[in-house]
């Protein structure tokens, strides 16, 4: 087996082969079989839904997605949280709508986008499949990358939906003449060797051992058994674990994470499909049950039911779900019976990787520090902005995206700037998040700071909102009442900053319902009437935490990040990206004349 370097080399190649024929049909008209007949979003509000219409139409008429597909945004029902399984399930029912009985005849891609970033917050607002990344002329988005991605997969594939989710990335290198190939009746899912920790947070297939080699490319096999977020034990127990490049030898020796040949790996999960009989069986039982009031998983709740080795066991242990409710049991036990001796093909890709950038840890780690991934995707510190060559030279492990600085400015190593204006009296820390901001004083913005500045409507006007965190902080993290001394604002505890903000503690402090009271419903940050004061006002805030200076909050209306999304104006924000763009734009005209 090639050595990693070797690998990750050969991943890099692939990676920009595909990049290259996906740019080569942006803005044309794919031919028939060459594209997917559906691209479909799915959003978890009629609100987030607007958002991505609005996002998806900028992009078709900007020539920035191929044409011929037909791209839907499809809101998840109102009512309780019905999860990625039951989104799936709406939006089967939504293409047969739409369609009639021509959907059964359609190659899908399905990418599941419902979410509402609460780990990523610079991606709350306009979605994670509408994330920036740092390469592009004009700047990529997660939605153009996993398009570019897959772009081999639609004419290797029978009538069905592909299911792929919003915040990860997975790229692979096969041999010249191997094929990913979607022809199997039932599941097919792609299969990533992963160390073991890697495979307590994922799906992990239990495969059989004789089947396939784990030498070349790309092998296809059977799955005997899928095992939703197992612990380490229970990976070795039911015959997971195997040695890197010799999987035919199962292990039983203790764990080594240098990934190299020999070592211990399992096959984790990332994106599956599966054949339009599997899916309008699907569809019928959706039909059957009317309403569904439960969670329901499309990878731990399909995935589980599949393989001779599956049992119904996972239908009572709810130690991985969320929120327990008293539907779930029953709806995954028919789920089983539905499924069950149903095949799991597994298509194992042996030099293959699966990235997640769904946590701001991870966004700064991939964009700025010297990870693999920057490496296979190629991302530049600098992408489609402007910087000063009078400027202060930008250290290499900073990422800019889409922003403008102005010569003066500092920005910190392993920060990442996007769609925003700093003007030359800004100093940036190191591991900051800037998003979306307009900061034109004179200020330093401390390390390890996430700001994040939204247009609001309120009454008809545009307003905005500028949110301030440390890059650490707990956004989804709840409590009582009575606990909430143990939450945490940039390390200090949020009593002691209400305090010295003049914020009184009551039950008018927290949106929404008040069973969840966490930094992520606090209504602590000021609506201004521009967008450079709101970011002054926050850092304002900000700083008087780190003195532990006071800075009365009086007199100003606020707001929490829950309600900022709620109020969201997506055309002011858009707008304010367009005008960076066009001045982008010009800027390359003008260049491209001096020459």
């Amino acid at each position: 087996m090639p050595a990693a370097g070797e690998r990750s080399a050969a991943r890099r190649e692939a990676t920009g082969r595909r990049l290259a024929r996906f740019a080569a049909l942006r803005g044309k008209a794919a031919r028939p079989g060459e594209f997917w007949d559906v691209v479909a979003v799915t959003a978890a509000d009629a609100e987030q839904a607007r958002a991505y219409r609005q996002q998806l139409a900028e992009k078709l008429g900007r020539g920035e997605l191929p044409l011929g597909a037909r791209y839907h945004v499809f809101v998840d029902p109102p009512g309780p949280k019905i999860g990625n399984g039951g989104s799936t399930l709406h939006v089967l029912r939504c293409l047969e709508e739409l369609y009639g009985d021509q959907w059964t005849s359609f190659i899908v891609l399905l990418i599941h986008s419902g979410g509402y970033s609460q780990r990523l917050p610079n991606a709350s607002a306009l979605g994670k499949i509408f994330t920036a990344l740092p390469f592009g002329d004009p700047v990529y988005q997660m939605l153009e990358l996993k398009l570019a991605m897959y772009i081999d997969f639609p004419s290797h594939m029978k009538p069905g939906i592909l299911i792929t989710c919003s915040d990860d990335i997975e790229l692979y290198s096969t041999g010249l003449s191997e094929t990913v190939t979607f022809d199997k009746p039932g599941f097919t899912a792609l299969a990533h060797p992963s160390d073991l920790t890697v495979g307590t947070t994922h799906g992990v297939f239990v495969l059989d051992p004789s089947s396939f080699s784990g030498k070349g490319g790309l092998e296809y096999t059977s799955c005997r058994h899928f095992l939703h977020k197992p612990d380490v034990e229970t990976m070795r127990q039911c015959g997971a674990v195997c040695l890197r490049g010799n999987s035919s030898q199962l292990s039983s020796s203790g764990d080594h994470s240098d990934s190299e040949t020999g070592s211990e790996c399992v096959y984790t999960d990332s994106i599956f499909y599966m054949d339009h009989s599997v899916a309008k069986q699907l569809l019928t039982f959706y039909k059957q049950m009317g309403t569904l009031c439960c969670e329901i998983d499309a990878y731990g709740d399909f995935l589980q039911a599949l393989g001779p080795g599956a049992t119904q066991d996972y239908t009572k242990n709810t130690s991985t779900v969320t929120q327990e409710e008293p539907q779930l049991a029953e709806v995954r036990q028919k789920l089983y019976s539905l499924l069950k001796g149903t095949a799991l093909n597994v298509i194992v890709l042996n030099n293959s990787k699966f990235y997640h950038i769904g946590t701001t840890q991870e966004y700064l780690f991939h964009f700025t520090s010297d990870s693999k991934l920057k490496f296979e995707l190629d991302l530049l510190p600098v992408a489609f902005s402007t910087f000063s060559e009078k400027a202060e030279p930008l250290d290499r492990s900073a990422s800019i995206i889409q922003s403008i600085l102005e010569p003066g400015c500092l920005i910190g190593p392993g920060s990442v700037i996007e769609y925003s204006r700093i003007g030359p009296e800004v100093s940036v820390g190191k591991n900051s998040i800037i998003s979306g901001s307009h900061i034109n004083l004179k200020v330093d913005i401390p390390s390890n700071c996430f700001l994040s500045s939204l247009s609001i409507k309120l009454n008809g006007q545009v307003n905005y909102v500028s949110m301030v965190f440390s890059v650490e902080d707990d956004l989804k993290k709840s409590v009582k009442l009575s606990d909430i001394h143990s939450l945490q604002f940039f390390g200090v505890s949020l009593l002691a900053c209400l305090g010295l903000w003049g914020v009184k503690v009551s039950d008018q402090l927290f949106s929404g319902e008040n069973t969840r009271l966490g930094l992520w419903t606090a209504r602590i940050f000021p609506v201004c009437s521009t967008l450079s004061e709101s970011v002054r006002m926050s850092l304002k805030m900000l700083n008087s935490v780190q003195h532990m200076s006071a800075f009365k909050l009086n007199g100003f209306k606020l707001l929490s990040v829950e309600e900022m999304l709620t109020y969201k104006d997506v055309e002011d924000m858009l707008k304010f990206r367009k005008q960076i763009y066009d001045e982008m734009r010009l800027q390359r005209q003008e260049e491209k004349s001096d020459l």
